[in-house]
């Protein structure tokens, strides 16, 4: 019994690794359809294995790094690159990014639910800002060191790379972390508007990353709709179909993209991305605290009037007994003591 047991959790273990290798390695054939050359260093505007490494290590736990590690070395080896020193770098500077952003998280008490704002500006600040520093910086260097990337232009390459695997955090893993408690719809959800919400999302993010008229602003009420009615659920989804329609307009120089020069739309797509991420998660989360708080103070106010009741002094004939009763005149009663001759 007690050997079976352990070769269940063997196998559920290494079920866990090959399964994020796999998600890390599929996500990254899927971003790099959207590769672009800056200088001779191939990056993406988004990069969604960084978020699925992230929300593996907040869900799965630290053990799964492993998964992590192999996803990112079969990507590595997908750009063309051999298997060498340089390849085993960026391998190691794209495993270490998550790690360090999750080691950070947990130090400040993150909780993967979102439902406080200050989850939400750790999830920005450490997990994605700081976090992917290290991810950049080593791959940077790596190109740098290969001749890959000119001297000149080695800040521009470093910032495009942390860019992009900064929006994968931003976009990805908050739709990965609201996926872990989705539960089974309800007769009594909002199906209607969530309908609605699905249809125009799609269609304004159409318009705004298409459209020669610049209304890129138009999908920021959608976004914000989506986290008043909805929260994190709602708002997360609808910020990854707006950056990933963006990107793709992006790269094909479509609407307010057009006529841009390279370097100009990574930098208007990275701020773009950046800005509904930002919106989509905080806004959520504040949306969510305010309804815990109210919650918990609704609960709060029944528990206290559950106890005035218990306390109250009780009406009957017990009472009325009491009452009826001549009262002891004392010194407290402005009448004479009882020891007054």
């Amino acid at each position: 019994m007690i050997r079976t047991e352990e070769a269940r959790r063997r196998a559920v273990y290494v079920a866990q690794i090959l399964g994020v290798a796999g998600a890390y390695y599929l996500s990254g054939r899927l971003g790099l359809m959207r590769q672009v050359v800056v200088d001779g260093a191939v990056v993406t505007p988004l990069w969604p294995p960084t978020g699925i490494a992230l929300a593996a290590l907040l869900c799965l736990g630290v053990r799964v790094w492993p998964g992590i590690a192999l996803g990112a070395l079969l990507t590595v080896l997908e750009t063309g690159s051999a298997f060498t020193v340089s390849s085993l770098a960026i391998m190691f500077g794209n495993t270490v990014a998550p790690l360090a952003s999750y080691a950070l998280l947990r130090r400040v008490g993150f909780r993967s639910e979102l439902v406080r704002l200050r989850d939400g500006v750790c999830l920005v600040f450490l997990g994605a800002f700081a976090g992917m520093l290290i991810s950049a910086t080593i791959g940077s260097f790596t190109l740098l060191l290969d001749g890959k990337a000119p001297p000149g232009r080695f800040w521009l390459v470093w910032s495009s790379w942390w860019a992009g695997d900064a929006m994968g955090v931003l976009v990805v893993a908050p739709v990965l972390l609201v996926l872990r408690g989705v539960r089974w719809p309800r007769p009594s959800d909002r199906w209607l508007e969530a309908s609605v919400l699905a249809v125009v999302v799609v269609v304004s993010s159409l318009i705004a990353t298409r459209s020669s008229l610049s209304m890129i602003y138009l999908v920021f009420p959608v976004i914000i709709w989506a986290a008043l009615r909805f929260q994190l659920p709602g708002s997360a989804p609808c910020a990854l179909v707006v950056s990933v329609l963006a990107i793709i307009a992006g790269t094909d120089g479509l609407g307010p993209f057009a006529g841009h020069s390279l370097m100009e739309v990574m930098a208007n797509l990275s701020l773009l991305n950046g800005s509904v991420a930002l919106t989509a998660l905080l806004l959520g989360a504040v949306v969510a605290e305010h309804k815990n708080i109210r919650r918990e103070t609704e609960y709060a106010v029944e528990e206290l009037e559950a106890l005035v009741e218990r306390l109250a002094p009780r009406s009957g004939p017990a009472a009325a007994r009491y009452e009826g009763r001549p009262r002891r005149h004392g010194p407290l009663d402005g009448g004479p003591h009882p020891d007054h001759r």
